[in-house]
């Protein structure tokens, strides 16, 4: 992905009109790629797609249909999914196949098609519940939700390619990802998305059960950033599986009272209680560690809002 190359680098990026997607979208562009854009418009929005990209209305569920679309790519940069835990649990067959099936039909896509390297957009959803923090790579997965058990399932294929096929994968297990376009209605809502809005509505802010319950935030810059790092590292491509965090969790108490106003709080929902990443493994393999404190994060939602 240099700059300098003549003969611009193609790469792929499903679900390049979402929230994460958009934003590696931009990266990549910057970098001088010719970048192509797989997007049913299902969760993201046109809008939101650089007019520099090339994109394809196309859904990652019709193989043949993205075939031709990733054939001839260097990287691929799987971030299409349906990603709302709680759409999982009402709609699972829906979300299996977006969500499984669909991982599945762009690694082959990529392995026939002479793909270097795909970097698989996983979740840390697939720890759920675990008995001690901070959260390691080598920690049995213990899924809550559909969702989080479609993203584990589709870390093992992507292994699985690599160890069958030889196809480079590396799986990047976000935690909490938030930054600008997050949309406050859509599946990458969380908390923050949530409280922006009802504060620039002037509502109170709706909390789930007690507020107690503690999260990563992860800002896209850096997961963009580690995305970027995944597909050229010389020490990752086996199926590696990378937490993605910032090594730091706050309460949603403490995230209200940063972004500001009244409070509500309401029943509490199926979700794990704390999240905690243990980032020393992408250090070790990507050379990444996080950049952008939630501090600086916040503040700059709040300016992007016009809540300062």
């Amino acid at each position: 992905m240099d700059k300098k190359t003549p003969n611009k680098v193609k790469v792929v990026v499903t679900g390049g009109a979402g929230f994460i997607g958009s934003h590696l979208v931009d990266a990549l562009l910057l970098k001088g790629c010719e970048v192509h854009v797989i997007d049913n418009l299902s969760g993201g929005s046109k809008e939101n797609i650089n007019p520099k990209a090339q994109f394809h209305d196309a859904d990652i569920r019709n193989l043949e249909t993205i075939k031709p679309i990733i054939k001839g790519a260097l990287y691929v940069f799987h971030t299409a999914a349906l990603p709302r835990v709680q759409y999982s649990i009402e709609h699972p067959v829906e979300t299996n196949e977006v969500n499984v099936t669909g991982t599945l039909n762009v690694l082959i896509a990529a392995q026939e098609g002479g793909v270097k390297r795909v970097v698989y957009s996983a979740s840390s959803s697939a720890y759920g519940d675990q008995s001690t923090l901070p959260l390691v790579e080598t920690m049995i997965p213990n899924p809550k939700s559909p969702y989080g058990l479609h993203k584990y399932v589709g870390e093992l294929y992507a292994k699985v390619w690599s160890t069958v096929h030889g196809l480079e994968t590396v799986s990047l297990r976000y935690f909490n990802v938030y930054g600008p376009r997050l949309n406050p209605d859509g599946a990458y809502a969380l908390a923050i998305g949530k409280f922006l809005k009802q504060r620039k509505e002037g509502k109170p802010l709706t909390i789930w059960g007690d507020g107690t319950q503690t999260r990563d935030f992860t800002h896209v810059r850096d997961v963009v950033r580690a995305n970027l790092l995944a597909a050229e590292s010389t020490k990752a491509g086996k199926g590696e599986v990378i937490n993605i965090g910032a090594g730091r969790n706050i309460s949603i108490n403490e995230l209200a009272t940063r972004i500001g106003g009244p409070v509500t709080h309401i029943a509490p929902r199926i979700e794990p209680h704390d999240t905690l990443a243990d980032n020393s493994l992408a250090k070790k393999l990507l050379g990444w560690k996080p950049e952008v404190t939630i501090e600086k994060g916040i503040a700059e939602l709040k300016e992007l809002h016009g809540l300062e």
